[in-house]
């Protein structure tokens, strides 16, 4: 879906036509390669008299005299990169492939100093590029006036720096990361008369070529395994549900994994009780906790993460069907448990109830993360900025906080407590589905918990960063990808010895 983009890695190079970006320290320092691209010292005059410092992510166009080798000059700002972080490399890399504008061609240099850009800072500019790259316009026939449409030409890129080599080698795993991104996104922007629960499915078993295990489960087999509420959820539309496992191998054979646990609600009317048709097509976009895990799992398969991983996705419709679930009936849970449905829109936890259980109970996983565009409360609390975080496990939390911090991908701990626990207990059932108006990202958490018993357990609430997010120098897209790189640092950081 986006723009082809080919990046390659240079210890030097000689501008032939395009553009030109140079970057610019604080205090207006251009990097020591910079004559090259600029022979004529245009670039220092042209900051004299723009007073420009060189602060992070700032910008400067240059007009170039007759006879430069590069066609158009710009400069961005890094600041002191002493202070700069993985995710400020990202930003950088965005804003870099922001000033392209109709350029076939962008020679960029990096810095000629290795003490302070690193290899790896110079793969997270790169892959900044690629993430900005991203566009979603399959179903567009022809250019509209902003230029977009579906004939793209390929971007060529050339990153100039002395550790080129190095950057190269750790640009390899960036990649993979970035095919998982683009593949989230790609399947949360997809409508929903294309991507049903069973081409869901299909876009999981195709991970078989990098080497991840896939099983799809039916809807016999999950009424066989007495998946009650997530079959419910499912009643109401014509299209069938599936789960589908996925396992990544990557760790030493007796490690036990880390599986994550995706909400796939290909669309979601809210069933019986009916959204409000304003914005209602937004929800094709409801499975974006699957599309995360789906992402993910490429990402780790791509890059041969050592690691042993797990990824469930359920995968239903929630359709307003005669034959869809009532409010008020009572579902039977694969846990046993008994569920009174009070609201049909709450149905992405009736989802993840029976994955989760399916997941401990076949698995036995160190722990368990599952994510989900679960509730509108939680955008009310957190906006679009951070993810909600519940969790029955202090260590876990402080790992993706930390993980989260690394890729700018934020999250922000929510409360779990028997005074929320208690909003959901029910008059004819073992539990209700909603808990009221009040609390309701909470008493969200607090039903999941009901059925991960004492594996360490997190709940990652994404409804406000996975769809519909602020748009940022690394993504232009309405889909996110949210979560592909916060969980592969994650497993990066904490799971690969």
């Amino acid at each position: 879906m986006s723009q082809k983009i080919n990046i390659t890695f240079s210890k030097s190079s000689a501008i032939k036509g395009g553009l030109a970006i140079l970057l610019c320290r604080d205090e207006a320092r251009l990097s020591p390669s910079a004559p090259s691209a600029d022979p004529s010292g245009v670039a220092t005059r042209a900051m004299e008299i723009a007073e420009f410092k060189g602060k992070k992510l700032s910008t400067l166009d240059v007009l170039v005299p007759e006879g430069s080798p590069a066609d158009r000059l710009a400069i961005l700002g890094i600041g002191d990169p002493a202070d700069l972080e993985q995710r400020d490399w990202l930003r950088l890399g965005g804003a870099a492939l922001g000033l392209a504008k109709k350029s076939p061609q962008i020679t960029i240099f990096i810095d000629a100093d290795e003490a302070d850009i690193t290899a790896d800072a110079v793969s997270d500019f790169a892959l900044g590029l690629l993430l900005r790259s991203y566009t979603f316009d399959a179903y567009k026939t022809r250019k509209n006036g902003n230029g977009e449409g579906n004939d793209k030409k390929s971007l060529s890129v050339i990153l100039v720096s002395p550790n080129a080599t190095a950057a190269k080698k750790a640009f390899q795993s960036a990649q993979a990361v970035a095919g998982g991104v683009t593949l989230a996104r790609d399947l949360v922007n997809e409508p929903a008369n294309i991507l049903g629960p069973v081409e869901f499915a299909k876009k999981a078993s195709a991970l078989e070529k990098l080497g991840v295990e896939v099983e799809i489960l039916t809807e016999k087999e999950m009424k066989k395994l007495g998946m009650g509420a997530l079959l419910g959820v499912a009643q109401g539309s014509v299209r069938p549900p599936r789960l589908a496992i996925m396992q990544w191998k990557g760790g030493k054979a007796k490690q036990k994994p880390v599986a994550f646990i995706g909400k796939g609600v290909v669309f979601d009317t809210g069933g019986i009780s009916l959204k409000p048709g304003a914005g209602m097509e937004d929800m094709k976009g409801d499975m974006g906790g699957a599309a995360s895990v789906i992402g993910l799992m490429h990402a780790l398969a791509a890059r041969k993460a050592k690691a042993n991983v797990i990824g469930i996705i359920g995968l239903v419709e929630n359709m307003p069907d005669g034959n869809a679930q009532r409010p008020g009936d009572i579902v039977t849970s694969m846990s046993g448990q008994t569920i009174e449905v009070i609201n049909t829109d709450a149905e992405g936890r009736l989802v993840l109830c029976d994955a989760l259980w399916y997941c401990q109970h076949r698995f036995s996983p160190q722990c368990m993360i599952n994510l989900a565009t679960l509730t509108g409360a939680v955008i009310v609390a957190l906006g679009h900025h951070h993810a909600g975080l519940f969790s029955n496990d202090d260590e876990l939390c402080t790992q993706l906080t930390a993980a989260g911090h690394v890729t700018d991908e934020k999250v922000w701990r929510m409360p779990l407590a028997p005074e929320y626990d208690k909003l959901i207990d029910s008059k004819f059932a073992d539990m209700k589905n909603v808990g009221g108006r009040w609390a309701g990202s909470i008493t969200a958490g607090q039903f999941l918990q009901r059925f991960v018993n004492d594996v360490p357990w997190a709940h990652l609430d994404i409804a406000g960063t996975a769809m519909g997010s602020p748009q940022t120098e690394i993504n232009r897209s309405w889909a996110s990808g949210f979560g592909v790189r916060l969980l592969d640092e994650f497993i990066r950081a904490n799971h690969e010895g």
